[in-house]
C-alpha cells in the first residue's frame, strides 16, 4: 500500500509562519504601509534587510549551494500568505517569486552563481521584465528584439507594468532573437536577458497605479546591454514555467488578503450597532460571511495543494497553478467587495483600509492574467 500524503503544514512551517506574523505585525502595520505607498521607492530598506538577515525571507526557496536555504514551496506559501494580511510593500513577489524563480528554472548554473546568492541576502532587489504595450502574459506577446552585436547582446524596445522595475539592480529581460536562418531581429524564439539597473540606455518610468502597494514602471531599452541567461531562442518552456509558480505564490498571498477582509468583515459585523443590534445578526450580513468564508476556504485549499504539487515539482504543476490563479483571484476580490459593501460608508473613506484591500485584490487579479485566461490556458493544457 503506498503512503499516505499529508497536505497539513510541520510544526516547522507553523513555527515559520508565526515568526512572519510577528515581524510582520512590528514592522508592517497600516501606517508604515500607507507611509511607504506614498513614497517613490515603496518600501523600506532597513526593514528589506531585517528580512534577509533576519528571517533569511528572500533566500527561502534558493538552494543552499547559490546562498539561500533550500526550502521549498510550501513555506513560500506560509510567507506569501502572511505578506498578504500585512499588504507587505517591499519587492518581495517580484524578487523571489518571478526573478529567483526564473533563475532557477533556467538552469544556467553560471547565472544562477552570479545572481542568485545577492538575491538571497538582501542586497540585490530583482524583477522580470515580460508583459507589453499589450498586457499579454502569453510567449506572443513578447516582442521586444534582442540583436547580437559586436560587443554582446543589446536590447530595444519597451517593456510595460514591470514590478519594482524603478528600484530593481537586476532585471531580468524576455525578449526575442533572430532566427536560425537569418530572419529579421525579434523574429524568432524567446530569449531571456540580465540588464543591470544602472545600465546605458535604460530609461525607467514608474507608472501612475491603482494599487500603490505594489510599484510597477515602463521600462525604455535603447542598445542596453544584456547578458543572455539561458540557451538562445530556448526560454520559454522555463518562463512558462516561472509564471505557473510565480501564479502559485500569488495565490497564496490573495488568500492572505482574502482573509484578512473576512476577519475585518466579521469584527465589525460584531461591534457595529443598527437599530440596537450588532449588524451581524441581520440576516443579510450572515449570508455574505457565511459565503466569504466558503469561498477563502476553498481559495486556501486550492493554493495550499497547487504550492504542494509545486514542492513536489509535479507533472500537474501547469494544471494547478491556473486552478489556483482564478479561483483565489475571484475569491480575494469578492472577500474585499464584500469587506466593504459590510463596512457600509466608512468602507469607502479614504481612511479606512478596506479600500487598500480592494485595490490589492483588483491588481492581483489581473497580474499574470485574469481568471479568464487562466480558464482558457487550463482548457488548452488539458486539451479541451
Amino acid at each position: 500500500m503506498s503512503e499516505a500524503v499529508s497536505f497539513g503544514f510541520s510544526e516547522e512551517q507553523e513555527e515559520l509562519r508565526r515568526s512572519v506574523r510577528r515581524f510582520l505585525d512590528d514592522k508592517s502595520p497600516m501606517a508604515q504601509v500607507r507611509a511607504l505607498m506614498a513614497g517613490a521607492e515603496g518600501y523600506d530598506r532597513q526593514v528589506w534587510e531585517l528580512m534577509a538577515n533576519q528571517l533569511g525571507l528572500q533566500g527561502l526557496i534558493i538552494p543552499e549551494e547559490f546562498g539561500g536555504s533550500g526550502f521549498g514551496y510550501m513555506e513560500l506559501a506560509v510567507v506569501m500568505e502572511e505578506m498578504g494580511k500585512s499588504l507587505l510593500c517591499a519587492p518581495y513577489f517580484s524578487s523571489v517569486c518571478l526573478a529567483a524563480n526564473a533563475l532557477l528554472t533556467s538552469q544556467d548554473n553560471a547565472a544562477m552563481k552570479d545572481y542568485l546568492g545577492a538575491i538571497a541576502d538582501g542586497s540585490t532587489v530583482a524583477t522580470l521584465a515580460f508583459s507589453e504595450e499589450t498586457g499579454a502574459w502569453d510567449e506572443e506577446g513578447i516582442t521586444l528584439p534582442a540583436t547580437l552585436g559586436a560587443n554582446g547582446w543589446v536590447l530595444n524596445g519597451t517593456k510595460m507594468f514591470v514590478i519594482d522595475g524603478h528600484t530593481a539592480n537586476l532585471i531580468l529581460v524576455a525578449a526575442r532573437v533572430a532566427d536560425a536562418l537569418g530572419g529579421p531581429s525579434g523574429s524568432g524564439g524567446v530569449s531571456l536577458f540580465a540588464v543591470d539597473g544602472d545600465a546605458l540606455g535604460l530609461v525607467r518610468t514608474p507608472l501612475a497605479t491603482m494599487d500603490q502597494t505594489r510599484k510597477q514602471a515602463r521600462l525604455e531599452f535603447t542598445n542596453t546591454p544584456a547578458r543572455l541567461i539561458g540557451e538562445q531562442g530556448a526560454a520559454w518552456p522555463f518562463l512558462s514555467k516561472t509564471l505557473d509558480l510565480a501564479a502559485i505564490a500569488l495565490a497564496a498571498e490573495q488568500v492572505g488578503g482574502a482573509q484578512q477582509c473576512l476577519d475585518t468583515s466579521v469584527e465589525y459585523a460584531k461591534t457595529r450597532i443598527q437599530f440596537g443590534r450588532p449588524i451581524g445578526s441581520f440576516q443579510a450580513i450572515k449570508h455574505k460571511c457565511a459565503d466569504m468564508l466558503l469561498e477563502v476556504e476553498s481559495a486556501r485549499s486550492a493554493a495550499y495543494y497547487a504550492s504542494w504539487v509545486a514542492a513536489d515539482d509535479s507533472d500537474e504543476l501547469g494544471v494547478v497553478a491556473c486552478m489556483a490563479k482564478a479561483y483565489c483571484s475571484d475569491a480575494y476580490f469578492h472577500a474585499a467587495s464584500e469587506n466593504i459593501q459590510i463596512h457600509g460608508g466608512i468602507g469607502f473613506t479614504w481612511e479606512h483600509d478596506a479600500h487598500l484591500y480592494f485595490k490589492r485584490a483588483k491588481t492581483s487579479e489581473l497580474l499574470l492574467g485574469d481568471p479568464s485566461y487562466h480558464r482558457e490556458l487550463l482548457a488548452q493544457r488539458l486539451g479541451i
